[in-house]
């Protein structure tokens, strides 16, 4: 009596598995057709030959990843700890990443140039490290372990340490024509893909819970790490390169073909350090005062997205207008964005709301890019070819120790009244700001090369 209602459910059955599997089939076809194309683009104009599509592609699984952990971690490390216990944590952390950086840093790059494969090997710590920390935080946000701060600190460092480490690749992978602003501006893009296309994916995952999202990191970390094992030799090599001295006690120690540090880049690495002191310190900063203290009805998560959005969305505006300029005055821009931050700083402190927190971000992360491009522009200009890698990874580890030097006050600025952080970035930046453009080279030595 069953029998004749069968057919009909059988064939229903077939149909949607048929469906199914077509759109599984369409979506694969999708999938490969758009690795093709992204491939093909990060190999264009040379850059499959000299093997800079390969630092691309790691470094779209560097950012992913990143983008992954931010999304753990978002609703984990700073909103189901005690805001008193958190910041104690995350500033004695912090307070001792500092030291490798100051004293450490410094010595990578030399130390690294008279070993082979040590950059290599140094780029691939970097994201083996991440995994391994991925995999640890995945086990500790399920538990309230007490290893999640210095766990996920530890993540936070070593994406530092990769910028360094990558700063010094960029240089060694030049396709023929390419300046360094341009390779720089593709790598970035590659970034920003990597972040959309991996934070719906980590989204989805953080439905089942943040260890799988953690999870799902430590694949892309993985990924990352064979990506960075597999550069071209070219980049451990050394040959006809010198160092950047910074202080004229330190050429005796240098390599042969040193030369010293031109006024302009000198200008634009001190210009750079006030949009990245204040990224570091709205970050932190931030995280916390949301948190104890929301604005209006906006939950604490909606207005830390907001703030995040906007800074990512400045991020991806400079970069964009950076990649389209065709001309662009590197001096004038780091001053522009300098002076610029210190307004929307004070523009933050007097009109204290969502909106002008939104605008902070979103000013704070177009003018950390725009200063970026402008000082790898002024580092390619004037500093000869053979000390641009030191160059690229000295001004690196300056921007990251600005960083880490902001985060950490932020982190210990009070809470109350709303407004003081603020207040004191304001009067940070504007003691920076003075002190940097009273030091700006005069017209003659901003001409001078450094290569003469």
């Amino acid at each position: 009596m069953n029998e004749p209602s069968s057919p009909p459910t059988t064939g229903r059955g077939a149909r949607v598995t048929r469906g199914l599997g077509g759109a599984a089939r369409a979506t694969g076809r999708a999938g490969r057709y758009t690795m093709r194309q992204a491939r093909r683009a990060a190999e264009a104009q040379g850059a499959g030959e000299s093997g800079l599509s390969r630092l691309i592609q790691m470094h779209f699984f560097n950012t992913a990843g990143d983008a992954a952990v931010a999304i753990s971690l978002a609703g984990t490390l700073f909103f189901t700890v005690p805001s008193g216990e958190a910041r104690g944590q995350v500033a004695l952390f912090l307070g001792l990443t500092m030291l490798p950086f100051a004293i450490v840093a410094p010595l990578i790059g030399p130390f690294l140039d008279r070993f082979a494969h040590g950059r290599r090997w140094a780029i691939g710590a970097t994201m083996a490290i991440r995994a391994f920390l991925c995999w640890v935080l995945a086990g500790a946000v399920v538990t309230d372990s007490p290893w999640i701060f210095p766990a996920a600190l530890g993540v936070l460092v070593a994406s530092k340490a990769y910028g360094v480490t990558r700063a010094a690749a960029v240089p060694r992978l030049l396709p023929r024509d390419f300046t360094l602003v341009k390779a720089n501006g593709r790598v970035s893009m590659s970034g920003i893909v990597g972040v959309a296309v991996s934070a719906p994916i980590a989204g989805l995952a953080s439905v089942a819970g943040p260890e799988w999202v953690l999870r799902y990191a430590f694949l892309l970390f993985v990924a990352a790490t064979v990506a960075a094992v597999r550069l071209p030799a070219r980049v451990d090599s050394s040959e006809g390169e010198g160092d950047l001295v910074l202080r004229g006690g330190a050429e005796g120690r240098a390599r042969t073909g040193s030369v010293r540090i031109p006024p302009a880049v000198a200008y634009a690495l001190r210009a750079n350090c006030g949009p990245r002191w204040m990224s570091g310190f709205l970050i932190m900063f931030m995280a916390f005062q949301l948190r104890e203290n929301p604005i209006g009805g906006w939950s604490v998560e909606v207005l830390t997205a907001l703030v995040v959005g906007g800074a990512a969305a400045g991020n991806f505006l400079g970069v964009i207008a950076a990649s389209m300029l065709k001309r662009i005055n590197p001096s004038v821009t780091v001053s522009a964005v300098l002076v610029t931050d210190v307004a929307v700083v004070v523009f933050g402190f007097v009109l204290y709301g969502v909106l002008a927190l939104i605008l902070l971000g979103l000013v704070a992360g177009l003018g950390q890019a725009l200063a970026k491009f402008s000082l790898d522009a002024t580092i390619q200009r004037d500093v000869p070819h053979r000390v641009q890698a030191s160059a690229f990874a000295r001004s690196d580890t300056t921007l990251q120790l600005a960083w880490v030097i902001g985060g950490f006050i932020g982190i210990g600025m009070p809470l109350d009244p709303p407004r003081l952080g603020l207040g004191v970035a304001t009067a940070v930046l504007v003691a920076w700001s003075v002190f940097v453009l009273v030091r700006r080279p005069s017209r003659a030595s901003r001409e001078v090369r450094t290569g003469n």
